[in-house]
């Protein structure tokens, strides 16, 4: 089984990296892709790997920010459905996304009532986490304004800078994937104190080696 293991930067899969260059999967072929931070860099990279080596299955890790205080920060969720926080049109004090305006259809294929929508079909396993969903954005939020618009238009669970690239992609191109997203901080007004990217990011790849590992 050929998978491939993508992250926006290489300090979200380090731990992964490092276990990868100690242990070997006789089932499993295991590529990773660093793809860069946010959407475009994402969907350039995904077009790229997808042409030159097709997976089995996708797997996207990182770390996000999440609306929820009562979340624990380091809690690793799977995304189920993505959607796109800030592509469209402002209108004096509104936002209105392509959807709102008629330029794409909520159906649109691979949209599902304006969601980009993971079905789970056609993993081997699947890991026990939450099944949340995202929104992505180009600008990491950090204003009540931006928080309060996000919640009312999309009622996510957290947020990313990739996840929906990532969904678009696979969706397309019809690959079975896998969104792993551990919590670093709340979505607030940015203040990095409260953040713990460390524990974030060693509960990620604690997960992420843990399912590897599951499928051999």
């Amino acid at each position: 089984m050929k998978i491939l293991v993508t992250a926006a930067t290489i300090f979200e899969i380090q731990p992964f990296l490092d276990h990868l260059a100690t242990h070997t999967y006789p089932d499993c072929q295991v590529t990773t892709l660093i793809g860069g931070i946010g959407m475009m860099h994402t969907a350039f990279q995904l077009g790229r790997q997808f042409a030159t080596s097709r997976p089995d299955i996708a797997i996207q890790a990182g770390i996000a920010g999440c609306f929820d205080h009562s979340w624990e920060i380091g809690k690793v969720v799977i995304i189920e459905n993505e959607q796109l926080g800030d592509l469209g049109v402002e209108d004096d004090q509104a936002f209105k996304d392509l959807f709102d305006i008629q330029l794409w259809q909520p159906d649109q294929a691979p949209f599902n009532n304006r969601q980009l929508i993971n079905s789970l079909d056609n993993l081997p396993f699947i890991p026990a986490l939450p099944r949340v969903s995202g929104v992505t954005i180009n600008t990491v939020s950090g204003s009540e304004r931006t928080r309060n618009l996000l919640v009312a238009k999309y009622a996510p669970d957290v947020e990313s800078m990739e996840g929906a690239a990532f969904h678009y992609a696979c969706l397309q191109e019809k690959i079975p994937f896998l969104q792993l997203r551990s919590i670093s901080n709340y979505v607030e007004v940015r203040d990095k104190s409260k953040w713990n990217i460390p524990l974030a990011i060693r509960t990620l790849n604690e997960t992420l080696i843990k399912y590897i590992e599951q499928w051999n």
